[in-house]
């Protein structure tokens, strides 16, 4: 590893420890550490919660996936660009001002208590075990993509880079909780955005042009630039599908929740989902042109046939100096980190808000509740870790388990709980069994096994409509509570003042 993208790397690291003690300074209570006051602007709030959103998949997973299989991959950016505007559109700013009005909520399962007066509490810990068991896989995914990158960009032992990984991530988290997240992702998101624009513009540079690189992408392997060859309706319903998952991300309406007004969202939203576009866009390109780049290198080609995961990282290696090199080293480890740092956050904040406060020791002081969510960050770092040992684990998978168990879980649950006033608390608990469940279920069957193509679709799908159905169903046959429909009037009379 040359010393000058050694340095360059190194730099990047302590710029984001420095951001975590900047954010310690500023963080005096619980609700500081987990929505940092309710102050981001448009600005932060966009590009963190982009940030959050994408992780190591968007220079990792997405890369790989078109590398190995070709444009085919590509569908699935149709489906997240849809789901996330949408997202931005209908949920955000509802959600900020609803958190507000229903006892200023501040975690997911907190919000979905107060939205529901559920006095039982089996709402908000039901919720709370959902956060903690799906979050558990997707930090470990992170783990598995930054440690992959220090194992293959400093040569190092894969649990050795797991570890230092690791640890860099948790330090930061926990010294500045939801303030230094957020900046720390407005920052990352800068520098991914960057390196998915930098790396493309250089490879069509080298190529004069894009014909001829399309031309050899081709002539390597013709398939790879088919947009429908091969592509079942299954297939195409699943990939749409991860659009779904948007509406029921606690990490992602965490930054809704924490945005300094509904005025700052349409903005926000402008912000954010361009650079998501463009970020798609440079993924889907450094993943194809990799088939033509690395075509008659063979070395290059064993290392990604073992895992085509690391094709930004070898592509890197490739192209640029070492300064560059650095810089654009970092850009993954940014990618992953701003995800990572986000759920860890979300999960010590579920365990200090909803287990720790709620049923242990609701008397404890704003100062212990802080220290206590200091303490889950490592506590889920360490379970998160001894997850992702395995060197054989493989991002897309574990993301898409996760992506699927909360959008299925909290997705329908979220969008009902804004849009429909006769919804009910035990008809939303049906809908949030319901959809956690099948996808834990629908994860462990397959089509090969079974006998039915209906198997390979993601599970993602029959969950978000099984659970749409319990809720529904789960209300009708309940009872709604007359304190609850007041309140959603006087949520539905705010939100029109606000945006009118």
């Amino acid at each position: 590893m040359p010393t000058a993208t050694l340095m360059t790397f190194g730099g990047y690291l302590l710029f984001m420890v420095l951001i975590g003690l900047w954010a310690y300074r500023r963080t005096n209570s619980l609700s500081d550490y987990v929505l940092g006051g309710r102050t981001l602007g448009a600005g932060v709030t966009a590009l963190s919660a982009a940030a959050s959103d994408m992780s190591g998949w968007i220079l990792m997973g997405l890369p790989g996936a078109l590398y190995a299989s070709g444009i085919i991959e590509g569908w699935i950016a149709l489906g997240l660009v849809v789901g996330a505007y949408l997202n931005w559109k209908f949920i955000a700013g509802r959600l900020r001002l609803y958190t507000e009005i229903a006892d200023n909520s501040i975690t997911l399962p907190d919000y979905f208590e107060n939205r529901f007066h559920d006095n039982s509490k089996v709402l908000r810990i039901s919720s709370a075990i959902v956060i903690l068991l799906f979050y558990t896989f997707y930090t470990a995914s992170g783990m598995v993509a930054g440690a992959t990158l220090f194992e293959s960009s400093f040569q190092m032992d894969y649990q050795q880079a797991l570890f230092i990984g690791a640890a860099v991530i948790v330090g930061y988290t926990f010294l500045g909780g939801f303030l230094a997240v957020s900046w720390t992702d407005f920052f990352q998101a800068i520098l991914m955005v960057t390196a998915l624009v930098v790396a493309p513009i250089t490879i069509v540079i080298e190529y004069n042009g894009l014909t001829p690189l399309l031309n050899q992408i081709e002539a390597v392997k013709p398939p790879a630039l088919e947009w429908t060859t091969g592509l079942t309706l299954i297939g195409f319903l699943s990939l749409q599908a991860w659009g779904l998952g948007y509406f029921g991300q606690p990490h992602i309406l965490a930054r809704f929740m924490a945005a300094e007004g509904v005025h700052t969202i349409r903005s926000a939203r402008r912000i954010a989902m361009s650079w998501m576009i463009i970020s798609l866009l440079g993924a889907m390109f450094i993943g194809l042109a990799g088939i033509a780049y690395f075509s008659n290198d063979p070395n290059a080609v064993a290392t990604l046939t073992e895992n085509p995961e690391r094709i930004f990282i070898v592509m890197n290696k490739a192209l640029f100096n070492p300064w560059l090199a650095g810089f654009l080293l970092a850009a993954i480890l940014a990618a992953v980190m701003s995800t990572i740092d986000s759920q860890l956050l979300v999960s010590s904040s579920s365990l200090t808000e909803d287990f720790y406060k709620s049923l242990l020791r609701p008397e404890a002081s704003e100062k212990e509740l802080v220290w206590v969510s200091r303490f889950g960050v490592i506590a889920i770092a360490l379970i998160a870790v001894y997850i992702a040992m395995d060197p054989e684990s493989r991002v897309l998978e574990l993301v898409s388990y996760a992506w699927a168990g909360f959008g299925a879980a909290f997705g329908p649950l979220i969008i009902l709980s804004l849009f429909w006033q006769k919804m009910t608390r035990w008809g939303a608990l049906a809908g949030m069994v319901t959809g956690a469940l099948t996808v834990l279920i629908w994860k462990q069957l397959s089509a090969e096994q079974h006998g039915l193509a209906i198997f390979d679709l993601y599970e993602m799908l029959p969950g978000f409509l099984l659970a749409t159905v319990a809720i529904f169903v789960g209300s009708k046959l309940t009872s709604l509570d007359q304190t609850t429909f007041n309140q959603f009037d006087w949520f539905r009379s705010q939100f029109k003042k606000m945006v009118s």
